[in-house]
């Protein structure tokens, strides 16, 4: 079943965020994600939920997710990602 990292997050230095943005994407590929929605402006419907910014990337599998999540190499850019914006992240 696939699975579904949604992030909600606001940049606060997107200087700092062009590493990440440039970087992330070859280990999404790795693990098998992709992009499904990438840095939009949402419209919310309902509820009081403001993200300023959504990406959902899919993957074939949670543990591709998870993997993903805990690749060595990526934790310097998630460290990045970290320091430069304000985010949320789920598991669906």
């Amino acid at each position: 079943m696939n699975a579904y990292l949604i992030l909600d997050l606001s940049i606060n230095n997107f200087e700092s965020f062009r590493e990440y943005i440039e970087k992330i994407p070859l280990f999404i590929k790795k693990h098998g994600g992709r992009y499904i929605v990438q840095g939009v402006e949402p419209e919310v419907m309902e509820g009081d939920w403001c993200p300023e910014r959504v990406v959902i990337l899919e993957f074939p599998s949670k543990e591709n997710a998870k993997e993903f999540l805990g690749d060595t190499e990526a934790q310097p850019l998630f460290s990045i990602r970290h320091k430069s914006t304000t985010s949320k992240l789920i598991l669906a």
